[in-house]
């Protein structure tokens, strides 16, 4: 739980994720610590993670929430190495089908960490609109498009 303040304030800095309340990342880590996974450096500091949970009604399925590396980490593979490791622990702990994000089309750095992910895995991938940019509340917001991929062979 106590990984909850530091994610939130890596969220905040990457200037591209929606930034959700810090009461909501404690929740996070208290709630899907089993789904999430976070990266530290060598004082022991948090210095990325990936946020996920199980779909209920596809309990199969991993939804990738949110992914961010604080800047003086990035492009170093954090990232992928943290989404292998996180899947590989699902995978593990209670089979996994398949793995759900949504990302939005001006996102080019989480585009290629997926479309890689499942290229890696050998696994398909299929995009489709998820939520329409006019149903967010804000003035503007792009759509969100859904990244479905899978099924991971058995």
């Amino acid at each position: 739980m106590e990984d909850g303040a530091a994610i939130w304030r890596i969220a905040r800095d990457s200037e591209v994720l929606d930034l959700n309340s810090s009461y909501s990342y404690l929740l996070w880590c208290r709630d899907f610590a089993a789904t999430s996974v976070v990266a530290r450096d060598e004082n022991g500091d948090a210095i990325a993670f990936v946020t996920g949970y199980i779909r209920p009604d596809r309990p199969q399925t991993l939804v990738v929430w949110q992914v961010a590396v604080d800047e003086a980490h990035r492009g170093k593979g954090l990232a992928a190495t943290l989404l292998d490791a996180l899947t590989t622990r699902v995978t593990a702990d209670q089979g996994l089908v398949s793995v759900e994000t949504t990302i939005t089309p001006d996102n080019t750095a989480s585009d290629r960490l997926f479309t890689s992910y499942a290229l890696r895995h050998d696994v398909g991938l299929e995009r489709e609109v998820l939520f329409d940019g006019e149903l967010f509340p804000e003035e503007t917001h792009l759509p969100e498009v859904l990244y479905r991929i899978g099924p991971f062979h058995a």
